[in-house]
């Protein structure tokens, strides 16, 4: 299934030409100092540190998987101006930033704490990061089986893959001034992917094949009316009417 153009978060910005992480060196042997003045200094050593932390890309993908960030409680170093935005795209003091593979380093190592707020954690310092929305956008979904056997699979833009399920829960938010839905998959620990558009759409449509009887029946409100839903991991999913 094919991405919108949400997923197009690597480009260049043509009000800033010179990405943010441009000018930065690979990381430096030893450790940078690490400055929350909001230099590139500042973002050179993050990276510097996030590679020391994170886990090798895997072999021909480039991916890196994600460092255990959950075992590590280092000092809240501040905010340096890191965000990402609503379609997905990373900034760094209203620079984007282009290199997709320091995105993923980057993304390795992020976790949501209990204060609902997002951070660039290593085991040395802790940056806030500001999250318009979800930090991942849900591109790409594919379903197997069918009925209660059923299992949809979500890929992100950062190249992580989720079988919806218990572990990996789906949840729907109503969007502001428009009332569409918006759906969202948990990835790992707090951190969440919301469905591109394109996404939401092929979800509904699995949902209304299932609700006219093309999969398998699914419960029933309390009305004795079909929910409308899907069905995912041994569990269905109601799509709120």
């Amino acid at each position: 299934m094919a991405a919108n153009a949400d997923t197009q978060n690597m480009t260049e910005n043509p009000d800033n030409p010179k990405p943010a992480d441009t000018p930065l060196a690979e990381p430096k042997q030893g450790k940078p100092k690490l400055s929350a003045s909001g230099t590139p200094s500042a973002l050179d050593a993050i990276a510097h540190a996030a590679g020391q932390a994170a886990s090798a890309p895997q072999l021909g993908s480039g991916i890196r998987s994600p460092a255990p960030v959950h075992l590590w409680d280092p000092p809240y170093c501040g905010d340096i101006g890191l965000e990402i935005r609503i379609d997905g795209s990373w900034w760094y003091r209203g620079s984007i930033i282009g290199r997709p593979a320091m995105v993923g380093l980057f993304a390795s190592v992020l976790r949501k704490d209990a204060d609902g707020q997002t951070y660039l954690v290593t085991p040395v310092e802790k940056i806030r990061v500001q999250v318009a929305d979800a930090p991942f956008l849900g591109i790409d979904l594919t379903a197997a089986g069918c009925g209660e056997s059923q299992t949809l699979t979500l890929s992100t833009n950062l190249g992580d893959s989720v079988a919806i399920g218990s572990e990996h829960p789906l949840r729907f938010e109503t969007e502001a001034g428009t009332g569409g839905l918006k759906p969202y998959v948990l990835i790992r620990g707090r951190l969440e992917a919301r469905l591109t558009r394109a996404m939401t759409h092929e979800l509904m449509q699995v949902a209304l094949s299932a609700a006219a009887g093309a999969v398998a029946p699914t419960p029933a409100l309390q009305s004795g009316q079909p929910a409308l839903g899907v069905w995912s991991g041994g569990l269905f999913w109601p799509v709120p009417g």
